[in-house]
């Protein structure tokens, strides 16, 4: 990419440049967050499959507190991307 002179160049072309890169930028963020929010869902994917590494003899109340705890935080996180809960408009 070749810089532009900012003594024999327009503000206006200097401040759409910049604006070009600065989006292009929150792009590549955007993107990043969203592999990893892919790679997270994806593993909990996985091991809700294994049903969280249980075996049905095994179950008791803690595994019961443990999926609760990890609803609890989904929810928070499903409430506040689709505006439900404390989140509703």
């Amino acid at each position: 990419m070749t810089r532009l002179n900012p003594i024999t160049t327009p503000r206006h072309q200097l401040r759409a440049e910049k604006v070009r890169h600065n989006r292009e930028a929150a792009l590549n963020a955007f993107i990043g967050k969203k592999a990893e929010i892919d790679a997270m869902l994806a593993r909990l994917q996985t091991l809700s499959a294994d049903h969280f590494e249980t075996h049905p003899d095994e179950i008791n109340w803690g595994d019961v507190g443990t999926l609760e705890h990890y609803a609890r935080l989904l929810k928070r996180i499903t409430d506040s991307a689709f505006r439900e809960g404390e989140h509703a408009e």
